[in-house]
């Protein structure tokens, strides 16, 4: 039934921030003459709709809440000649699903509201390639963006001549003496320092989306771990992704890869390192004879309810329905 007069104590009690009580009612139970502009909510439906040229229209939300979960491209590892070879570091790791973390110690990020039917490009980090020459750096990953987000990639592993890890999303780990690579605020972790003295010239590890690379204590210690990565469910199954890489020596003393990807170094003047895992944003591992590549990065978006875009290849778990982009595409709101 239509209201036929609206009064002031319909809208509300008074405060500005009452809600107006709108008539419902089955589809059956309709105005049998309506108007234009008429307002209801139906029961049947589960619908708030208005009439409006001559015809009952679902009055339908124009955005929507999305959590994500975004990771770049990891680093690749360093390459040694004489001297300590460093991991890469692991993709920038960004998150907004309530009660994770993001990466580098950050906590859940806003979550982004998108527009009905807009479109948003989503790039997916390439991982950084391992170093071909000896004593060169390995390459940083490259960004991830979804919308206006964008995690940045890894940093290269340093090696004997070129020793510092590169900066990125986290730091590679440094070769030599140097250093290993900053991350990137709320994103990783730094990669560890290396040490360029005999026995085994141990590299750094590099960092992680949860942990820093680990720094050889010794001359005579392994190459470092890298760090570990961060674990998130946003796809309904907890998944551990971001790990470094592992640093090289010139022993079989080698570092092992981060949890979630991250790429074992090659021990020995012959060892080769691992690559990152691919879709996780994993640093790769360092090495003398062969040095791993970073793992490729993930956009991960979700929302509450049936599906309401397009893009990616689409799946739903816990009342959510998620879209996975392992390459770059587009999302339609």
């Amino acid at each position: 039934m239509a209201i036929s007069k609206v009064t002031t104590s319909s809208l509300g009690t008074g405060s500005d921030t009452d809600a107006i009580n709108l008539p419902s009612g089955t589809t059956a139970q309709r105005p049998t003459s309506p108007s234009n502009g008429m307002i209801r909510y139906n029961t049947t439906t589960n619908a708030l709709e208005s009439y409006i040229d001559n015809a009952w229209a679902v009055v339908k939300d124009t955005s929507y809440a999305i959590e994500y979960l975004i990771i770049a491209g990891g680093g690749g590892g360093g390459r040694g000649g004489y001297g300590g070879n460093g991991g890469g570091g692991a993709g920038g790791y960004r998150s907004s699903v309530v009660g994770q973390s993001s990466g580098g110690g950050g906590g859940a990020e806003v979550n982004l509201v998108v527009i009905t039917t807009s479109s948003y490009g989503v790039s997916v980090g390439a991982g950084g390639a391992g170093s071909t020459v000896s004593s060169v750096r390995g390459t940083s990953g490259s960004n991830s963006v979804f919308g206006s987000i964008t995690s940045i990639g890894g940093g290269g592993g340093g090696s004997a001549s070129a020793a510092s890890g590169l900066s990125g999303g986290s730091g590679g780990g440094g070769g030599g003496n140097a250093a290993g690579g900053s991350g990137t605020s709320l994103q990783g972790y730094a990669g560890g320092t290396g040490i360029y003295t005999s026995p085994n010239y141990p590299g750094g590890g590099g960092g992680g989306a949860g942990a820093v690379g680990v720094s050889p204590a010794s001359s005579s210690a392994n190459g470092g771990n890298g760090g570990a990565g961060v674990s998130s469910s946003i796809t309904g199954t907890a998944v551990t992704r971001g790990g470094g890489g592992g640093g090289g020596s010139e022993t079989t003393s080698a570092g092992t890869g981060g949890a979630g990807g991250g790429g074992n170094a090659g021990g020995g003047l012959s060892g080769s390192g691992s690559n990152g895992t691919v879709n996780t944003g994993g640093g790769g591992g360092a090495g003398y004879a062969g040095v791993g590549a970073g793992g490729s990065g993930i956009v991960i978006i979700r929302y509450v309810g049936p599906q309401r875009g397009t893009g990616g290849t689409v799946t739903s778990a816990g009342g959510y329905t998620i879209h996975t982009f392992t390459s770059s595409g587009t999302y339609t709101a």
